[in-house]
This record gives C-alpha cells, sequence and structure tokens, in this order.
C-alpha cells in the first residue's frame, strides 16, 4: 500500500512528497495539470525558505535579493537580512526545480484529480488510489478541505483581499523587494533576474491591473510595457478550523491563509510538510495540528497584526513613517521572518 498520497503538485505537494521519499515513504503524488504549474504571486523567497529548499536537495536559480524596503509617498525604510540573501525565482522555475528533485527520487506524478476522499481507520482512498495517510496540497480553495468540512467563513467585516502579479523586461533597481505603500493596496516589485522584475499587488479593490498601478505613481514611471499577461489570485484569507481529520492532513494553503502580506507562503509550506511527513511517519496524525501551529505561529502573528493595520486608514498611514522612523524594529521583524 502506498504510505502517503498527495493531492497537489505545486510547491507545499512536492516539498511534502520529497521530505516524504527522504524518509523513506513510498509516496505517490495526484496533480491533474502538466507542466510548470504557475499562480499569481511574488515570487520571492525569504532566506528561511531558500535554507529549506537546499536542505531538499532543490536548487535553484533567480536573483538575489538582500532585505526589504518599504515606500510611502513620503518616507521610506529598509532592512538588511544578517544572514544570506533571499532569491527571486519565476513560479514556473521554482516548480520545474522542485519537480526535479521528486523524480530524481523515483516519486511518480499521475495524472489525476482529487476532488473528495474516503477513509477508514486504516486507509484512505481517493481518486481510485489508497494510501495510509493523504496529504491535500491542493491550494488556496481547497476541494478536499470544502469535502471534509474543515473550512469556516473569513468573519465579520473582514474584506476579501486578491493579488494580482505581472513581469517586466528591466534591469532591477535595487537588490531588495521593494513593496510601495498606498490607501488602498500594496505592490511588491522583486528582482527576478538580470533583466526581469515581478510586480505583485495585493488590495480589496477587484480592479485591473493597469487601474491598480495608478495608485503607485512612483513605480509606474519606471516600467515598461509587461511581458507576461495578468494572474490573479483570491480572496486571499482562509479560515480553517482544524488541519486533520482522520488520515487527511492539509498543507501549503490547503491548511489556511492569512495573506501575503509578509512573503512568507513558501517557507511555511516547506516547514508544514516537513512536520506533517514527521508525524505520518511516527503513526501519529493528530500531533500534525499542534506541529503546524508551532510552525506557522510567528507567520501568524506579524501577518495578522500587519493585515489588522492594514484594515485601519489611520494606522496604515503610519507603518511606513513608523519603520522609517525605528528602523531597528523593522530590521528585526524582517530578520524574524526571514
Amino acid at each position: 500500500m502506498i504510505d502517503l498520497l498527495v493531492a497537489g503538485g505545486g510547491p507545499a505537494g512536492l516539498a511534502t512528497a520529497i521530505h516524504a521519499a527522504r524518509a523513506g515513504l513510498e509516496v505517490v503524488v495526484a496533480e491533474p495539470r502538466t507542466g510548470p504549474v504557475d499562480k499569481a504571486c511574488g515570487e520571492g523567497l525569504m532566506p528561511g525558505a531558500v535554507r529549506a529548499l537546499a536542505g531538499l536537495g532543490v536548487a535553484v536559480g533567480g536573483q538575489p535579493f538582500r532585505g526589504i524596503r518599504y515606500v510611502g509617498p513620503r518616507h521610506q525604510a529598509e532592512a538588511r537580512f544578517r544572514t544570506q540573501p533571499g532569491r527571486g525565482v519565476r513560479r514556473t522555475d521554482l516548480h520545474a526545480a522542485l519537480s526535479l528533485r521528486a523524480a530524481e527520487l523515483g516519486v511518480p506524478v499521475l495524472p489525476l484529480r482529487v476532488d473528495s476522499v474516503r477513509q477508514d481507520d486504516a486507509s484512505v482512498t481517493a481518486a481510485g488510489l489508497t494510501a495510509r495517510y493523504l496529504a491535500a496540497a491542493d491550494g488556496l480553495h481547497s476541494p478536499i478541505r470544502r469535502s471534509l468540512h474543515l473550512g469556516e467563513p473569513p468573519g465579520p467585516h473582514v474584506p476579501a483581499r486578491y493579488g494580482l502579479r505581472r513581469h517586466f523586461a528591466v534591469p532591477p533597481w535595487t537588490d531588495c523587494v521593494e513593496v510601495y505603500w498606498s490607501a488602498g493596496a500594496e505592490a511588491y516589485v522583486t528582482p527576478i533576474g538580470p533583466n526581469l522584475i515581478g510586480v505583485a499587488i495585493l488590495t480589496c479593490d477587484r480592479a485591473p491591473f493597469d487601474a491598480q498601478l495608478t495608485r503607485f505613481p512612483r513605480l509606474a514611471g519606471r516600467l515598461p510595457p509587461a511581458v507576461t499577461a495578468t494572474r490573479g489570485a483570491g480572496p486571499l484569507r482562509q479560515r480553517v478550523r482544524a488541519r486533520v481529520s482522520g488520515r487527511a492532513l492539509l498543507v501549503g494553503d490547503a491548511a489556511g491563509y492569512i495573506d501575503a502580506l509578509t512573503g512568507e507562503g513558501i517557507a511555511m509550506a516547506l516547514g508544514a510538510a516537513e512536520q506533517l511527513v514527521r508525524c505520518v511517519r511516527a503513526g501519529r496524525p493528530q500531533e500534525y495540528e499542534s506541529a503546524w501551529r508551532r510552525v506557522s505561529r510567528r507567520y501568524r502573528l506579524l501577518t495578522g497584526s500587519l493585515l489588522w493595520l492594514r484594515g485601519h486608514p489611520a494606522l496604515a498611514a503610519r507603518i511606513v513613517p513608523a519603520a522609517a522612523r525605528f528602523p531597528s524594529v523593522f530590521t528585526a521583524a524582517v530578520n524574524g521572518l526571514a
């Protein structure tokens, strides 16, 4: 019998499969899409994510960046990483690198879609396969999470936020990821290559990318025509009441998501994947919930706090000035996430 069936072949699913294979488990990935898997994201890997990928034997290219810079209408603040750089990597290149590593370890990736599961005390059955455990890595709007009734409403008075991303063929003008702040949105500029940057916009307003970009005239004036089409995602916030249901465990965005404000999605997925495999290998899946909470504690605290400030216009307007006024605090927060 298969030890672990992974539903979803994005970064979270492939990282889970790689951890499982390295732990000596028989693992199969079910992924209906063929070719590199893309999604709307900022494409910046923080130093912790780069280290975690290296620990899995996954080599990524891209462009190094050495800190985070907040840019407001009148102030800016910069925090440098104290350890190694992060890397800006096209999402398709990250997927290709993870796929290559999974193939090196002999992990089968089957063109199957998992929408629901059946389980008993000894096994889980999905997409015609039976395994001892299932890892649901099927994304932000996880069908498996929905079928297991693990999701929760976003809560009253919580505005939905969305992400939009394009790429521009222009040399990066800084070795930082820049975050431009406006009254109702943020724009993340990530160096991807010697002549390529990615621009991701997070907003509550469901307007087209070009309309969103007018909020950032200082940034818009530096950009040539885009070289990729707009890719979007959202609503971003996904509340989950539990990450474990019997022998099914949620990982990656399927396990719950607050916001992309701090750029920690990949690092979170990598850390959770390691803990999921540890719990499955020990035969104690029920321990994964507390392990996930430990791994995600800092992300949930800092991202939740920043998002709360973002939701109060008078306080949001002070984020960049405060970071500029207290650079040591800003640097400590950035390195805490890094």
